[in-house]
């Protein structure tokens, strides 16, 4: 059994993420990296801006998500991490690329650092990926009230949904829990935050040989191998 667990929350932005890693961490013990939005100093200036601070915006988010993993590898404790280095390359950073806001030099820089990221680290024993409809993260995005989110055009939300959906289904080398986030309510429904810790618990590595009996069926669940 490994000494501990590393496990990725993946979705969209309003996808919940956040919500999930609380509530998570407080069942399991394990211990939570948020992505540290109010530290990125470029982010209210993207949303006014995309073409000039891109590059800038994406190559800190980079550089925390790298921080955030080399500690829990140090650290050897069991720990959710709020996004992926997968999802910052080939969702958000691609998707800026082919909008034309990363110039080729940008984007030969960031994908080379993304490449030396992935050799270097331990991959993540499990990502879960929080799916959500435009509805639900457009929903999500307005109650939280950040003022340089409320710009965000719905288009820009749906395609990174676009390239979520291209990402899971090219499977990268990890275990993924596709959730079904629409049909969830962790914050409201005790019944719904159990079914969630017990699928994640049986769709951890171990938990095949030394975890919890799996959990039963549920359609709001798929568990995806590599």
């Amino acid at each position: 059994m490994a000494e501990f667990l590393h496990m990725v929350l993946a979705g969209n932005i309003g996808a919940g993420k956040t919500t999930v890693s609380r509530l998570l961490s407080e069942r399991l013990g394990w211990r939570s990296y948020y992505e540290r939005v109010d530290e990125n100093p470029f982010l209210a200036d993207f949303y006014r801006d995309m073409q000039r601070w891109a590059f800038a915006l994406q190559l800190t988010f980079l550089v925390h998500r790298l921080e955030d993993h080399r500690l829990i590898a140090e650290r050897r404790e069991s720990a959710i991490q709020d996004r992926s280095l997968h999802e910052d390359a080939l969702i958000f950073a691609r998707n800026l690329q082919e909008l034309g806001m990363l110039n080729a030099g940008e984007w030969d820089t960031y994908q080379r650092l993304y490449r030396q990221a992935l050799a270097l680290l331990r991959p993540p024993d499990l990502v879960v990926y929080l799916r959500r409809g435009l509805p639900g993260l457009t929903a999500n995005i307005h109650q939280r009230g950040r003022d340089y989110e409320a710009s965000i055009d719905p288009r820009y939300l749906a395609r990174l949904n676009g390239y979520y959906e291209a990402w899971i289904a090219s499977r990268p080398s990890d275990r993924v829990l596709v959730v079904e986030a629409d049909a969830l309510d962790v914050m409201d429904s005790a019944q719904d935050l159990d079914c969630l810790t017990e699928q994640v618990l049986a769709a951890c590595p171990q938990g095949e040989l030394f975890g919890p009996a799996p959990a039963p069926p549920d359609p709001r669940f798929r568990l995806l191998l590599p």
